[in-house]
């Protein structure tokens, strides 16, 4: 299938340098341009894109206040946000953006986000509409579907199902998945309640485990388990902790 992409920024060579970038990605065709907000939203609204690489600083409207705006209407493509400055990058993932460049945009990462919204748009009508909706609206669904993740100066938008466990280290939280470790932006607390009634349990007072990760669990003794999951990372779990995980095992 082939994603339908705009590219809005109010500068040409900007512009110039994406769509360049954007011929190199099989299955892409660029269907126009926008210098600004307003634009942006009229061609949003008329030429239907799969896609929008949406730089945020902008005359007139800024690429923000296009997201907020999409947020409301019946079309709503996939956003990425592409910027210079990377200070408004967490309001630009929590107001719907499925995830965040930084300028000069290199190829790898261009091909990382294709890609994502390739997997958005590829899915069937039903689907689709259901998980942007979800994007747009977070606090409309009853769990968390999308933790936002850090690695040096980008961030990632990880899928629960991409998460194996969430590690507190101090003042820090990581995020474990298959083969990558990613710094959260919220404290172990608040992302154990986004993620109430979900895959996930808290086995120790410094971590909570993706129950559909478990590989093996093993007793150490008549009150501690310990817990493996599929990339060979270690926990250790109370009885009383384990025997959560178990119930939601069916074991």
């Amino acid at each position: 299938m082939t994603l339908k992409t705009l590219i809005v920024d109010d500068e040409p060579i900007a512009r110039k340098v994406l769509r360049e970038e954007l011929e190199l990605i099989d299955d892409v065709e660029v269907i126009g341009e926008a210098a600004d907000g307003v634009a942006a939203l009229e061609k949003i609204g008329r030429q239907h894109p799969d896609l929008v690489l949406l730089d945020l600083q902008m005359p007139a409207m800024g690429g923000l206040e296009v997201v907020r705006q999409l947020r409301h209407g019946k079309h709503l493509p996939a956003i990425v946000v592409v910027t210079a400055h990377d200070e408004h990058a967490l309001q630009a993932l929590d107001a719907g953006a499925i995830d965040y460049l930084l300028k000069p945009v290199r190829q790898e990462r261009l091909s990382e986000a294709v890609d994502r919204a390739k997997r958005l748009t590829g899915r069937q009508a039903t689907e689709r509409i259901a998980q942007l909706q979800e994007i747009a609206d977070p606090a409309a669904v009853p769990r968390a579907r999308r933790i936002v993740g850090k690695i040096g100066e980008e961030y990632f938008l990880l899928g629960t199902d991409e998460i194996y466990a969430f590690q507190a280290e101090g003042d820090l939280v990581w995020i474990v998945g298959a083969k990558r470790k990613y710094l959260a932006t919220q404290a172990l607390k608040v992302l154990e309640e986004r993620l109430k009634n979900t895959s996930f349990r808290r086995i120790h007072r410094n971590a909570l485990v993706n129950v559909n990760h478990v590989r093996k669990m093993s007793a150490l003794s008549s009150q501690r388990w310990l817990i493996t999951l599929a990339n060979d990372q270690e926990f250790i779990a109370s009885r009383r902790q384990a025997r959560s995980v178990r119930e939601l095992l069916s074991w």
